[in-house]
């Protein structure tokens, strides 16, 4: 059987790459840690590695409820513990008093430094205060080299990942009968729009699929999917429960609160 009949065509080379690191453990009986995952790429090696075989799986981001997380893939003699995913929590101090430092900035400060984004997992705001996971393996370079973020002079303290600001995913759980998987049929179902709007929205740029703009309303969309929609929140694809007698598609979709 053909695996990749089952995903997108742009997703072979992670698919490849996953498959490489089970064999690899099943080969080496040498555990593997990945980069931070999104939840796409996270539900991908899930159905992969599977939950049954000799080559078990477990996906830790930092603390519970983040989006991003690395996989530690193990033979199943052995077991994951936190310590092995090596993932390090870093404060952001800055004059919170003075000036307001945004998502976006962080972001756009770490990927600058020519980063790739699997090198970091979810960035925390609350409250005036931010946190950032990041990969063990990278924790000294990024601390020696963000000294601002936008106009805020800044300093990163790594502390321990048990002080992480809470992550709770706040998401209101819906069931939707749509009668296509097409992105403009489920983001009018999703947000409650009209199919046109949806449309228009597609077309002019205001919406992402998994972190990236997505101008094709006739993109499938997945389970695990986070949909972006401009002025209307994020939403993801949690799970897809087949067709119903009329040929609909039933879909339990998860809406930011």
């Amino acid at each position: 059987m053909n695996i990749y009949q089952h995903f997108r065509p742009e997703e072979r080379e992670y698919i490849d790459q996953v498959i490489d690191w089970k064999n690899y453990v099943e080969t080496h009986y040498t555990p593997k840690l990945t980069d931070f995952l999104d939840p796409r790429e996270q539900h991908i090696l899930k159905m992969l590695i599977g939950e049954n075989g000799d080559v078990r799986y477990s996906l830790f981001g930092g603390t519970e409820g983040v989006e991003r997380k690395r996989a530690y893939i193990f033979p199943d003699y052995l077991a994951a513990s936190e310590d092995d995913f090596q993932i390090s929590l870093f404060g952001i101090e800055y004059p919170a008093k003075f000036v307001t430092i945004e998502h976006r900035q962080v972001l756009g400060t770490l990927m600058s430094l020519g980063l790739k984004r699997g090198k970091f997992g979810d960035i925390l705001m609350k409250d005036g205060r931010i946190q950032l996971f990041a990969a063990k393996g990278i924790s000294d370079f990024i601390k020696s080299n963000i000294e601002s973020i936008g106009r805020a002079g800044v300093k990163l303290v790594e502390t321990d990942i048990t002080h992480a600001i809470a992550a709770k995913e706040l998401w209101n759980e819906q069931d939707l009968t749509v009668s296509s998987l097409r992105l403009d049929t489920v983001i009018s179902g999703i947000y409650h729009i009209s199919r046109q709007k949806s449309l228009t929205y597609i077309q002019h740029g205001l919406v992402k699929v998994n972190w990236t703009v997505t101008e094709n309303p006739s993109f499938a969309c997945e389970a695990g999917d986070m949909i972006s929609v401009r002025g209307h929140g994020r939403a993801k694809i949690i799970g897809i429960d087949g067709k119903t007698k009329r040929e609909k598609w039933r879909i339990i979709a998860g809406k930011q609160k």
